[in-house]
């Protein structure tokens, strides 16, 4: 197995950001924070599956064609490649825990269909 991430790594991005809480064989633990109207871009992964708890906030959540509405307390599952995105439609900062699983965790597993950021595409 491998895990890049490490307790403490953190990131910005054009939506918000997001931070490593925890560590171990298989898993990593994040808390992501999307500003208000912060749409993370259409995107899939190789090798990891993904839990989403929806904090605090108010998420619009695609997992392949299924469009969901989620608040605080409601979790998702993103299964491994799967076609996904997350959007803030509330007035505040939508705060969500991220459980990802899988025998390779990497920041760069990303394949972006689509980006309102106009960050690089790498659709394979």
């Amino acid at each position: 197995m491998i895990n890049n991430y490490k307790i403490g790594e953190c990131g910005e991005r054009p939506w918000g950001s997001w931070r490593v809480d925890n560590v171990g064989r298989g898993f990593a633990e994040k808390t992501i924070k999307v500003n208000v109207n912060g749409c993370l871009s259409l995107q899939s992964h190789k090798y990891r599956s993904e839990k989403w708890m929806i904090v605090s906030g108010d998420a619009e959540v695609t997992v392949n064609d299924d469009k969901s509405v989620l608040h605080s307390g409601d979790v998702v599952e993103i299964p491994v490649e799967s076609i996904h995105r997350l959007k803030n439609i509330g007035d505040d900062v939508l705060v969500v825990k991220e459980i990802q699983l899988g025998e390779i965790l990497d920041e760069n597993d990303i394949i972006r269909y689509e980006d309102l950021y106009g960050r690089v595409q790498n659709k394979k």
